[in-house]
């Protein structure tokens, strides 16, 4: 395909994308920092997140699915909080060997702690953004976030 070309939006697109990965890595960093004194990384605040999200206890297949990560990594995670006593198993009656990931009142402290950090953390980031602005980008992740888990996404050969 020597004369394929990007479009206007496919190149704006691929200049964002590495703005994207960075940002994601600062994230993670910035959250490794802000809740490091509770004994937690981003990563395991993000899974007990997930399971408070949840209507009801899930096995770690579907948290790692509702997260987008693979669901070895976050069963190390999990047999990790499960070990601190910040979570722990239950019998799923659907499931014999899938058990249920619940949260223990000390997982709950840990969680809100981590929320009352993040409160002046994400307002200060938050500082001078338009809700338009932030809205916008928001639609547009859920879009992309939505054709990439659906397989939408073009075949790279077309």
């Amino acid at each position: 395909m020597p004369n394929a070309k990007r479009t206007p939006a496919g190149e704006a697109l691929s200049t964002l994308i590495p703005d994207l990965f960075r940002l994601n890595s600062l994230l993670f960093t910035s959250g490794d920092r802000l809740v490091a004194g509770l004994g937690l990384t981003s990563a395991r605040w993000q899974i007990l997140g997930a399971i408070v999200a949840a209507e009801r206890p899930q096995p770690v297949a579907w948290l790692a699915r509702d997260l987008g990560a693979a669901r070895q990594n976050v069963q190390r995670i999990v047999n990790d909080l499960e070990r601190d006593g910040l979570v722990a198993f239950e019998t799923n009656p659907h499931h014999r060997r899938a058990q249920l990931v619940v949260l223990t009142a000390k997982g709950r402290q840990s969680f809100d702690a981590a929320m009352r950090l993040q409160l002046p953390w994400v307002n200060g980031l938050a500082d001078g953004l338009s809700m338009k602005d932030l809205e916008t980008v928001s639609r547009v992740v859920t879009v992309l976030r939505g054709r990439l888990e659906s397989g939408e996404e073009p075949d790279e050969r077309t």
